[in-house]
């Protein structure tokens, strides 16, 4: 008998009106393999190819920018203008014809733009703790063509074929920006007040509803807790949370908010046991244990309790027990993974063919570390690659390939 037969990871699930064949989502990476103008590539297609080919039920794209100014970094797919429709849409044929869905996935960078020259945009002129820009607060203007940017994106989207829209509201991009009492210090109807601080998010789900079918698909990946001290909190979202599927969400996929680290979104050496370690090459964990799996789970289970919608756990799911754990908890409907299958694209396969043992993903993270600067891998296999990544990085490589607004913008 197929193992896959009698698995509750290959039943087939169901966002709002978009039936997927199992409850795998593939979360949604930065891809470094677009063309100038965030246009789709051969390359990018093979990777998605991939992806459909070894049974992965739903598939996020990496974070599309909608508006220019909203571009995170050198090599991100754009949906920003009418004339990547037609290579999106050579995408999405080909993850149809082998049986997956996929939802585009829509995001502003806000002041965590790495694009040279570019004009980024914030709620309030506060430091973005990653890239360390001072951004000027947004005008009324400029905040109302960043929503009417997602709601074009979305109509983008339709037209290109994908099965639904995920806005980007995590990770402290835009959306989280303005969420957050951290970085948004507005006192007019944009900040001010946890309603007032929400009403950007609710704007574009409003925006984006109103530029696609009345039955099309929209979730959102949402921020729960801020890194920074005296930041959100997982009550505040909860509530916001009920509020943003009231305005339209079918699905909710739970994140972190603003930021400090990457490893604040992506957490590193995920059941990384000693034995592991020394075979990967990480002598420093060595006698270490490894950081606890599904780290976003108590969220979500706080979402479960407090929302009435369908919820997507993405963060540190390395084996296929806790894969089947959650999903007969109820504490989620479906399970995300993305660094795991950058190092093994065919992982899903294998479980359905009775894979009990732990993803080889170590989360070490040199795959993000990369972003902007090489197409999406993993730095680990072949061994070669280790000794390419320590010659790129000792070269100092990183330092100069850095993308960043050239002043600061006050």
């Amino acid at each position: 008998m197929d193992p896959a037969a009698r698995d509750e990871v290959f039943e087939p699930g169901r966002i709002g009106s978009v039936e997927v064949r199992n409850r795998v989502v593939r979360a949604g990476t930065s891809e470094s393999m677009a063309g100038p103008r965030g246009e789709v590539t051969p390359e990018l297609i093979e990777l998605y190819e991939a992806l459909a080919d070894n049974l992965i039920g739903l598939i996020f794209t990496g974070h599309m920018y909608c508006d220019e100014r909203g571009r995170y970094a050198v090599g991100q797919t754009g949906i920003q203008r009418d004339e990547n429709i037609a290579p999106l849409a050579r995408l999405t044929h080909e993850v149809h014809a082998r049986g997956a869905k996929i939802f585009a996935q829509l995001a502003h960078a806000g002041s965590q733009s790495r694009i040279q020259g570019n004009a980024p945009l914030a709620p309030s002129p506060v430091p973005n703790p990653l890239t360390g820009l001072h951004v000027r607060g947004a005008g009324e203007e400029e905040i109302e063509a960043a929503i009417a940017a997602f709601g074009s994106g979305a109509r983008r989207a339709v037209d290109a074929g994908f099965d639904g829209v995920h806005i980007h509201a995590a990770n402290g991009y835009l959306i989280s920006e303005f969420s957050s009492p951290v970085t948004n210090a507005r006192r007019d109807a944009w900040g001010g007040s946890p309603e007032s601080r929400e009403r950007f998010g609710l704007e574009v789900v409003k925006a984006v509803r109103a530029n696609v079918p009345p039955d099309f698909p929209v979730s959102m990946k949402v921020g729960f807790e801020d890194a920074s001290p005296g930041g959100l909190t997982v009550e505040d979202s909860v509530q916001r949370a009920q509020r943003l599927v009231a305005a339209g969400l079918d699905a909710v996929e739970v994140s972190c908010n603003l930021m400090q680290a990457p490893a604040d979104s992506a957490m590193q050496y995920v059941a990384v046991e000693g034995r592991r370690a020394l075979l990967d090459l990480l002598p420093h964990r060595v006698l270490r244990d490894g950081e606890p799996e599904a780290y976003f789970l108590p969220w979500a289970r706080k979402l479960r309790a407090g929302v009435d919608t369908t919820i997507i756990l993405v963060g540190g799911i390395r084996t296929p027990e806790t894969m089947r754990s959650i999903l007969r908890s109820g504490a989620a409907d479906f399970v995300a993974l993305a660094r795991p299958l950058i190092r093994e694209p065919d992982l899903l396969r294998r479980v359905a063919n009775g894979r009990e043992t732990s993803f080889a993903c170590t989360s070490c993270n040199l795959c993000l570390m990369h972003e902007g600067h090489h197409s999406l891998r993993c730095w680990r296999v072949p061994r070669r690659r280790l000794l390419q990544h320590a010659l790129y990085r000792l070269s100092g490589s990183f330092r100069r390939a850095r993308v960043i607004p050239v002043a600061r913008r006050h």
